[in-house]
This record gives structure tokens, C-alpha cells and sequence, in this order.
């Protein structure tokens, strides 16, 4: 019997703890990815609300007309919306595929995340101020409060940047994950050798 119950027991401790945390290992990994996949098809919607809105603000009354196509700030915020739209789709099905992320696609998440993060964040930015000029007016330069003519118009223009900036924040969100993935995974990139010979740089240790 004891001979049976050695043989039947595990010969070493790895297989014995093996299992355990390779399962937990596991669904922690697919739990992660899943809610990644979710968080980058999160800011679609918003995206793509904020295209729409923009694409159909224009107005005409007694005073001309006007449309989102008459200022660079409103163009750039469609385009940008848009090209964030189509990014979150295909980093979504990218990051929903089960194989581990290897370290080139961790760092080309990382950079794009950030990239389209600022250009998104740039766009509203920028049709903000043209928003807050279009309400007050600039009395410096003698131009006149347009939303006072165009209201309609500025309504619109209103609720598409106040949507872009839920799209911000959803590529906030999606830069930090990114960012932890990265760092937690692989150290930072080593520093460049100094070709010239005979320079002696400083190191610092922590």
C-alpha cells in the first residue's frame, strides 16, 4: 500500500502547486483582456455621437449662413473623432485575440494610446475656445457674440465637444491600463551607449 500511495502522490512540490496558480494565473489574464476589449470599445459610441452632431451643425437665417465645415477647429474635431472611432475598433479586436501580448504590440499600444489621447483632447481643446469666443465675443478685435445670430448652431456645436470630452476620458482610462500593462510586464527601454569614447557619463542608483 505504501508502495501504491508513492507512486500515486506527485514526485515533486511544482506539480503539486502548479495547477493552482497557473488556473488563477489564467482567468486573471482573461478577465483583464476582457475588460480591456470592453474599455476600448467604450469610447465608439462617444465618438462617433460627437462625428454625427458636428456633421449635421449648420444654420441659416436672416443673418447668413453657417456650418461646422466654415471653421478649422470644428473640422479637425470630426476628424479626429473619427479616426478615434476606427482606432478603439481595431486595437479592441487586437486586444480581445487570446494569445499573450508580446512587448512590441504592449509598446505600440502604449504610444498609440497616448497619441490618440492628445489628439482627441487637442480637438476639443480647441473647438472649446472657439465655442467660448462664438458666446462672449472678443470686444479686443471687435468680434461679436455669433451664438447671439446662430444659436441653433452653437447648441450643437456644444453638445458634440461636451461628448468629445467623454471620449477623453474614456482614452485616458485606456492610456493608464495600457501604461500598467507595459511597466508591470517589461522594464523601460536601456539607455543608448555613448558612441564617443573618452566621455564618462554619470549613473545614478536609486
Amino acid at each position: 500500500m505504501n508502495m501504491v500511495d508513492k507512486e500515486a502522490a506527485p514526485t515533486s512540490p511544482m506539480e503539486v502547486v502548479g495547477t493552482g496558480p497557473r488556473d488563477e494565473d489564467g482567468s486573471s489574464s482573461s478577465s483583464l483582456r476582457t475588460a480591456e476589449t470592453l474599455l476600448r470599445l467604450l469610447p465608439i459610441a462617444p465618438c462617433v455621437v460627437a462625428l454625427v452632431v458636428m456633421l449635421h451643425d449648420s444654420q441659416t437665417n436672416d443673418f447668413g449662413s453657417l456650418s461646422y465645415s466654415h471653421l478649422g477647429a470644428f473640422r479637425y474635431l470630426v476628424n479626429a473623432n473619427g479616426i478615434c472611432a476606427g482606432y478603439s475598433f481595431l486595437s479592441a479586436i487586437i486586444a480581445a485575440k487570446a494569445r499573450a501580448a508580446t512587448k512590441c504590440q504592449a509598446w505600440t499600444f502604449f504610444f498609440l494610446d497616448h497619441v490618440l489621447t492628445y489628439l482627441v483632447l487637442a480637438a476639443g481643446a480647441a473647438s472649446m475656445e472657439v465655442l467660448y469666443l462664438a458666446y462672449k465675443g472678443d470686444s479686443a478685435v471687435n468680434w461679436s457674440a455669433a451664438c447671439e445670430s446662430f444659436g441653433g448652431f452653437c447648441h450643437k456645436a456644444t453638445i458634440s465637444v461636451a461628448i468629445t470630452f467623454v471620449a477623453v476620458t474614456c482614452y485616458a482610462l485606456i492610456s493608464l491600463i495600457s501604461s500598467y500593462k507595459l511597466f508591470s510586464k517589461y522594464d523601460a527601454p536601456d539607455p543608448v551607449a555613448n558612441p564617443i569614447k573618452g566621455i564618462q557619463t554619470a549613473t545614478f542608483r536609486a
